[in-house]
């Protein structure tokens, strides 16, 4: 048991931490009325609201890519002309 009273100095501290963390977050939210919340909500969801956004959403159409076959392929480059064979 002694062996793990080094860790209660860390523990104490992060508890105190998280203790202080919480009683600050609720200080700083404001209360919003319900009703207030109520016409929030219906405005997101309502039906003018999602006339005017784009028909793709918020992710970007990712263009069509073909299949992979999983065979690596350089490209071909071209071949230099018959008389330049010849003279090199």
């Amino acid at each position: 048991m002694e062996i793990l009273l080094w860790l209660v100095p860390p523990v104490v501290v992060t508890v105190v931490a998280m203790v202080w963390v919480s009683v600050l977050d609720r200080q700083g939210r404001r209360a919003v009325d319900h009703e207030t919340a109520v016409r929030r909500l219906g405005e997101a969801l309502s039906e003018e609201r999602r006339a005017q956004r784009p028909t793709g959403g918020y992710a970007p159409r990712v263009p069509r890519q073909d299949r992979s076959t999983g065979v690596a392929v350089r490209p071909s480059r071209a071949q230099p002309p018959e008389r330049e064979r010849r003279a090199g």
